[in-house]
């Protein structure tokens, strides 16, 4: 069990029409049914976030060929249309949002698309999808100063608890990024389970608040997706993603040390 590789897919939105900010990262209603479909006749079993993270946690078995559906940031396609999708098959998942996108009184104006409302997220937990926090005004954590970054971990915590009446226990970083503070923050924060990127599988030696991800995107076609189940080929899918983030990495480590610098001198 501890050598166990789980394939954790990561959804954004889910749109026929999405806008140009979010079309890379969305799937049509008619691919993410079909890749339900898949992950059904494959036999494989999902679940949600915090159910992985304590059958690891406590050394439990985990069920026979575990996946994970998880959706990130609070597009309002996953309640029109995953949703659907998801109870056919009664597969649970896990939504991770970003408060201050969803559309209610807590709304910055900073969503990218059509954003779910609260009463559209009460109706996805009842379903029994799992809630997950995703930062308030999703910035790159690991840029902020402590107390920016303590303040968006709490309020999103303390949004989604006063929404739904229970505090989350998973999260998962804006853009994947993180740090060794990002780190322990969000687990001071009293959440028990965060997901980063990397687009790998998922392994119990990654700890609790390190855990990959692969990404699915609208130009994921079936064979691609069968390959990010099974882990298959990841280094040459994600190629250029990779390059993309290592040089990205160079840049935003200077950025913070310029920004640590200037505040060094007031």
């Amino acid at each position: 069990m501890a050598d166990e590789r789980v394939p954790i897919l990561m959804y954004h939105s889910v749109a026929a029409d999405p806008s140009d900010a979010t079309r890379a990262l969305s799937v049509t209603p008619r691919a993410f049914a079909e890749q339900m479909a898949v992950i059904a006749a494959r036999g494989l079993t999902p679940v949600d976030t915090a159910g992985l993270a304590a059958c690891w946690r406590t050394g439990r078995p985990l069920p026979a060929r575990p996946v994970l559906i998880t959706f990130d940031d609070g597009y309002e396609g996953v309640h029109r249309h995953a949703l659907p999708a998801l109870a056919e098959h009664g597969f649970p998942a896990t939504l991770f949002v970003s408060t201050g996108w969803l559309r209610g009184p807590h709304d910055t104006g900073g969503g990218p698309d059509t954003m779910l409302g609260w009463h559209q997220v009460r109706e996805l937990a009842a379903a029994g999808v799992e809630i997950g926090g995703h930062s308030h005004s999703h910035p790159q954590l690991d840029q902020l100063d402590d107390r920016q970054l303590r303040s968006e971990l709490i309020l999103c915590k303390e949004i989604v608890s006063d929404q739904l009446g229970r505090a989350p226990t998973s999260f998962a970083y804006p853009y994947g990024y993180s740090s060794r503070r990002v780190r322990e923050a969000v687990r001071e924060t009293g959440y028990a389970q965060a997901l980063a990127v990397g687009n790998g599988l998922a392994r119990r030696a990654q700890g609790p608040y390190a855990l990959r991800r692969v990404t699915v995107r609208r130009s994921t076609d079936t064979a691609e997706f069968e390959r990010l189940l099974d882990g298959r080929g990841l280094a040459r899918v994600f190629v250029r993603d990779r390059a993309l983030t290592k040089g990205y990495a160079v840049v935003r480590r200077a950025r913070h040390a310029r920004r640590l610098a200037a505040h060094g001198r007031q």
